[in-house]
């Protein structure tokens, strides 16, 4: 007799649709509210779904909100090799902050919600950010120790210019409210990350580059 492998079914498109919206409004909420603020009838009563259809999707409002860290971590670690895979140091500083810098616009949302989970010391994250993060800030060091090593850069602790890189390019979705307000205008516009981009990279490429 022969075996039958079991059939994968694909998802429908709209199947699919009803997934990414649930996912959007639950982003939507865990960012301004945190996880304990927010309840799955939340999240229903906002889509006008029932609980319980929302439930066939994602079974526990824990597991909804690992689905949403896990799509905002995705779509970050998709866009972070840029130093770890560059042979350049100069353009590989330009290319993560654009990179970063642009992740923080067009997705504040996705970003509050990784920043209340690492402020509270990811508690329900922690197996993730060990896994997949800690070997791309390892590759990153590396990497900068290599160029370090052949002479294109100066030596810095590594580690510690990662994490100036991440809270510098972070804060302008954290904090793009506070600097808003301050400068008097709605939101931060195109000119403004421009701006931000010039000098972040100037400052951190400066810090780098070897004394002619």
């Amino acid at each position: 007799m022969t075996d039958i492998a079991p059939v994968t079914r694909t998802p429908r498109a709209a199947t699919l649709r009803k997934q990414e919206a649930i996912l959007a409004e639950a982003e939507r909420q865990f960012a301004r509210f945190g996880f304990e603020g927010v309840s799955l009838d939340s999240i229903a009563a906002a889509l006008d779904l029932s609980r319980q259809n929302l439930l066939y999707h994602w079974p526990s409002k824990e597991e909804l909100y690992r689905a949403v860290l896990d799509s905002v971590m995705g779509e970050w670690m998709a866009n972070m090799s840029a130093i770890a895979e560059a042979d350049e140091p100069e353009a590989a500083i330009h290319t993560y902050v654009d990179v970063k810098l642009r992740f923080s616009r067009e997705r504040p949302s996705g970003n509050a919600v990784f920043t209340r989970e690492i402020m509270a010391g990811a508690p329900r994250y922690q197996d993730v950010l060990k896994a997949q993060v800690m070997p791309l800030l390892h590759a990153d060091v590396e990497r900068f120790e290599r160029w370090a090593r052949e002479g294109l850069i100066r030596h810095l602790d590594f580690t510690h210019l990662m994490f100036l890189l991440w809270s510098s390019t972070q804060a302008y979705a954290d904090l793009g409210a506070q600097f808003s307000l301050f400068m008097g205008k709605p939101a931060l516009d195109d000119e403004d990350f421009e701006r931000a981009r010039q000098l972040i990279t100037g400052l951190i490429w400066r810090s780098l580059e070897m004394p002619r």
